[in-house]
């Protein structure tokens, strides 16, 4: 607690709760590049700050393997890295750690929904906690990607050495200390080594 000369006091931490619409957000996300923002289906604003070492280098992981995977599939969709906003069916915005969009549905876009925040919610999506995630909230989210459409999600989290599948119409399956995970049939051929994520 701070108290100023006038007895003022001030309790730390500070929480905020914001609400935007889209137009509001969309500026803010332009102004702040360096932030990843999200918004909530009622509005909520969200701010992600920059992740730790450790979670970043687990997240490169991730996204090169996806990478690798995707320059020889190409024909079948498009990948995404953690900066990449999409726009839920609920009217959230969401920016995974990963994604994955089916040429199909890619194809239906236009130019300008294309190059702005995606309006979609990608087939595949990849969510690696971090120290400071509440597992709570990412499988509020987790969940919530399924209600909008996402066929197959990982949620990885190093912290319990554990993964969360999430499948369309299943059951969430969880696997302890797993060194690999498969794409199954949304992403054909792909395997994640996960020895860099649990080291």
């Amino acid at each position: 607690m701070l108290e100023t000369q006038n007895k003022i006091s001030i309790e730390f931490p500070i929480t905020l709760r914001l609400y935007v619409n889209n137009e509001q957000f969309a500026e803010l996300a332009r102004v702040n590049r360096d932030l990843r923002l999200e918004k909530t289906a009622l509005g909520e604003l969200i701010v992600n700050p920059p992740t730790g070492g450790e979670s970043g280098r687990r997240n490169f992981s991730l996204t090169g393997q996806l990478s690798r995977w995707h320059e020889q599939y190409e024909n079948l969709g498009e990948a995404f890295d953690s900066s990449t906003g999409f726009i839920l069916p609920n009217g959230a915005i969401r920016s995974p750690d990963a994604a994955w969009v089916s040429r199909e549905r890619w194809e239906t876009l236009t130019s300008k929904q294309k190059t702005g925040f995606v309006p979609l919610c990608p087939d595949f999506i990849v969510e690696l906690r971090s120290p400071s995630d509440s597992l709570t909230d990412l499988r509020a989210k987790m969940q919530e990607y399924l209600e909008n459409g996402m066929i197959l999600g990982w949620l990885i989290d190093p912290q319990n050495k554990q993964v969360e599948i999430y499948r369309t119409g299943k059951e969430i399956e969880i696997i302890k200390s797993p060194t690999e995970l498969s794409g199954e049939d949304v992403l054909p051929d792909f395997m994640v080594n996960l020895n860099r994520i649990w080291g």
